[in-house]
């Protein structure tokens, strides 16, 4: 199975670290973002990854060509901004498969793909966390302090996808996948969540977040 990377982004919320260097190449324990994923896509089988790229292309292309991970990859360069679904579009053309895997390029997790690859046009989510830290109390009186809170059967997009090739037809040449398919898709029922709970999940968008997924990521990804 192959796996594409929407790893486009400028990262604007992470300079002026990505006014030099692409988010991909972002280190996080001295290894790139990017690195990371690859790793864990092929933990899961995945034969081939194709990374979606236009800022700082080649700084990418090469860091990888002197890595050996064991995996193929291939590039699939925007001149311009595509969105996410524009990119999809244009690398699902290297496709032949019946679905493929799709991720963010800043995604940092220990989900299970096998699950994801059992249900097509599926959208893998997770419980939402609050990002301040929560009070417990009795009338007015606090009782106890809950950080980063789990809110109960509220599910967010996890930023990983297993899509059926037929809906790369569907895709906008430029637009993002989650304000055209996928609520066209959601209209018509064509979509099914796989769900995750007690699953680490960052999305790596700010200095903070790459503090906080460094404590973790040698045991997320292993």
């Amino acid at each position: 199975m192959k796996a594409i990377i929407l790893a486009g982004g400028r990262g604007n919320r992470l300079r002026p670290i990505t006014d030099y260097v692409p988010k991909p190449l972002i280190s996080i324990k001295n290894i790139p973002i990017i690195e990371w994923q690859i790793k864990y896509l092929k933990k899961f089988g995945i034969s081939e990854v194709i990374i979606c790229s236009g800022y700082k292309t080649k700084m990418i292309e090469n860091y990888l060509k002197n890595k050996k991970l064991g995996i193929k990859i291939t590039f699939s360069i925007e001149n311009k901004p595509l969105g996410t679904g524009g990119a999809i579009k244009k690398a699902g053309k290297k496709i032949k498969d019946k679905s493929f895997i799709v991720i963010n390029g800043d995604i940092i997790t220990n989900i299970d793909l096998k699950k994801m690859m059992e249900k097509e046009n599926s959208i893998a989510s997770i419980q939402l966390k609050t990002k301040f830290g929560i009070l417990q109390t009795d009338g007015n009186k606090i009782i106890k302090f809950d950080e980063k809170k789990e809110i109960k059967n509220t599910w967010m997009n996890a930023g990983i996808y297993n899509l059926k090739k037929e809906t790369i037809k569907k895709l906008p040449t430029v637009g993002d996948i989650e304000k055209t398919l996928f609520p066209a898709y959601a209209k018509k029922e064509k979509l099914s969540t796989i769900k995750f709970t007690n699953s680490e999940w960052y999305s790596v968008d700010s200095f903070k977040d790459m503090e906080e997924c460094s404590l973790v990521i040698e045991k997320i990804i292993k």
